[in-house]
């Protein structure tokens, strides 16, 4: 068995069943997303669209690509034709472009909105309110072709357990509030948080999606 394959196996030991794990496949070749495919995984992430196409073009087309980055609207129309998933959406106008592009492809494309949790400004996301206000939006109870799956979020980049869990937890319990509230354009099925460094602590706290790069890979290359 590979250290890729080993690594994946190790990991998806610790996470409950059900949990979805997206090896972030970012800056690395081609080659360590085979060796992790010919392991049976199937979910990758990417958060550059111009990599992440050259990518799908070299490998086998049952890849599920998930989209993590934060989502530039004029970039959305080079994925909108394979994308499975995407993660950081964090505004009306990135849902209504997700809308146009894949309505001329025929498909439905899921995303989550992003929420800012982190005491960090550099992160993006939206804050609670903001996000209700998105799903509460006359625009957003037409769309067709845009499926809003749940939620993403990141924690402080931190050694304080205890802040990283009491940010995941809010995610959670904003979760469960659109889950039980009136928001019929909201699907509640995933909740993706954790990283490497946080996703045990994320998956006691409700994750359903971890997306795990060195933990996977290994450190990050710079150069592909």
């Amino acid at each position: 068995m590979s250290t890729i394959a080993r690594n994946i196996e190790e990991i998806k030991k610790n996470i409950p069943a059900g949990t979805t794990l997206v090896a972030v496949s970012k800056t690395k070749p081609v080659a360590d997303i085979r060796e992790a495919y010919e392991s049976g995984h199937r979910d990758f992430g990417e958060n550059k669209v111009q990599e992440m196409c050259s990518k799908y073009e070299q490998l086998p087309r049952d890849i599920r690509w998930h989209m993590i980055g934060h989502v530039q609207r004029n970039k959305i129309k080079y994925m909108a034709p394979f994308v499975h998933l995407i993660h950081g959406v964090d505004s009306i106008k990135t849902l209504m472009e997700i809308e146009k592009q894949a309505r001329k492809h025929g498909r439905v494309i899921n995303c989550l909105l992003q929420i800012h949790i982190a005491m960090e400004s550099t992160k993006f996301g939206l804050s609670p309110d903001e996000a209700k206000q998105i799903l509460l939006s006359p625009g957003i109870q037409n769309l067709e072709h845009t499926r809003i799956a749940g939620l993403m979020g990141m924690a402080t980049y931190t050694d304080d357990t205890s802040q990283i869990r009491r940010e995941f937890s809010s995610l959670k319990r904003l979760f469960d509030e659109l889950a039980h509230g009136d928001y019929p354009a909201f699907h509640p099925e995933i909740l993706s948080m954790g990283m490497s460094g946080d996703y045990r602590i994320a998956v006691e706290e409700g994750s359903n999606m971890i997306r795990v790069g060195s933990a996977v890979f290994g450190p990050r290359n710079y150069v592909v």
